[in-house]
């Protein structure tokens, strides 16, 4: 972990090892924890950590734009020099062969490795071109992050699914259900997220999506996104910055603007439950993505209750005080429950 007065490379040499480590797959979870760890504890890391993903994207690129001849790499002929606009060849002067002993020899490739070379830069282009699809789920009370293909940095809440499909022209992510963070790589193909009906275009950006009972939650931490209805039918919904949410209802896609602080939006990544005049029933889900002790709203009353606070989704104590100070509710403590009633009931 880079602290001050560290050496100015240790957060570089530390971005290099996890990105090597993501690279390589299928991290434990211990590892996942120890990366993510590292990973919020800085800015200054997420910035190393996507900057090593730039530079060896880069590299792949550079790699991918290299002309290559692959007939005459494997006849061992070398590439022919390319001739200026402005240069006209003169006819060649006639004069006697020297022996064929005294010829100088041209080196070639063997044809194994100029093989293996045409190999190579076959994988590398398949590797771009070719589709890829994966699916991700976090299981209840166990958040994780992880790595897409891209260098993309996604944090998945717990209860969460999601799937990706990555091909040469586009960056495809479909959020099934719960709440996802996307840390976006820099990459000339676009990056969209559909949910619920509605497509989440990326403008370099890092962006969360939350899909509640009743509706949709677009929060904007870095950049900019653009909202589409429709799983992009073309109606535009919202254009969203940095510090602005949206709130996108299911039945009619009616949409409402927010300006919210940028750490309450990634609050969750560290367990904390931050909610800001919402109704308690959607409190509740989101404690209970996280808790072995449930917290069930028992009437209509309670659950349109509107809070605001910020707890720890793991400190039960906190969360049943911070209950019992609202007037208008009672709670009642079981083994593996907290039920939560009005008092109008």
């Amino acid at each position: 972990m880079n602290r001050p007065g560290s050496h100015p490379q240790r957060a570089t040499q530390e971005a290099a090892h996890w990105y090597a480590l993501q690279r390589q797959g299928g991290l434990s979870a211990m590892q996942q924890a120890r990366f993510m760890d590292w990973l919020v504890a800085s800015p200054e890391h997420l910035r190393e950590y996507l900057a090593v993903g730039r530079v060896a994207g880069e590299l792949g690129d550079a790699m991918r734009a290299m002309p290559i001849d692959l007939e005459a790499l494997i006849a061992g002929k070398e590439p022919a020099q390319a001739v200026p606009d402005n240069v006209v060849a003169l006819p060649a002067r006639r004069s006697s062969s020297p022996p064929a002993a005294a010829r100088p020899r041209r080196r070639r490739l063997p044809r194994a490795v100029a093989a293996a070379a045409v190999l190579v830069c076959l994988g590398i282009a398949a590797h771009v071109a070719w589709p890829q699809s994966r699916h991700y789920v976090a299981a209840h009370g166990a958040p994780r992050s992880f790595e897409l293909p891209d260098r993309t940095v996604v944090h998945l809440n717990a209860e969460s699914e999601l799937s990706m499909r990555f091909g040469l022209f586009q960056r495809r992510v479909e959020l099934a259900r719960g709440q996802a963070s996307f840390v976006v790589a820099a990459d000339r193909r676009p990056f969209t997220v559909q949910a619920a009906g509605l497509q989440v275009q990326d403008i370099g950006t890092t962006f969360d999506v939350s899909l509640r009972r009743e509706q949709a939650r677009i929060d904007v931490a870095e950049g900019r996104v653009r909202v589409v209805g429709d799983a992009g039918a073309g109606r535009l919904l919202a254009d969203l910055r940095a510090g602005q949410s949206a709130r996108i209802d299911y039945r009619d896609h009616a949409v409402s603007v927010s300006h919210e602080d940028v750490g309450m939006m990634t609050a969750w990544w560290e367990r904390r439950v931050v909610f800001r005049d919402e109704p308690l029933r959607d409190v509740a889900d989101q404690f209970n993505r996280l808790s072995a002790v449930r917290l069930h709203v028992e009437d209509p009353a309670a659950g349109a209750l509107r809070l605001t606070g910020n707890l720890s989704g793991d400190d039960l104590e906190s969360l049943r005080a911070f209950l019992d100070e609202q007037p208008a509710l009672r709670t009642v403590v079981t083994a593996n429950e907290i039920r939560v009633q009005s008092h109008a009931r």
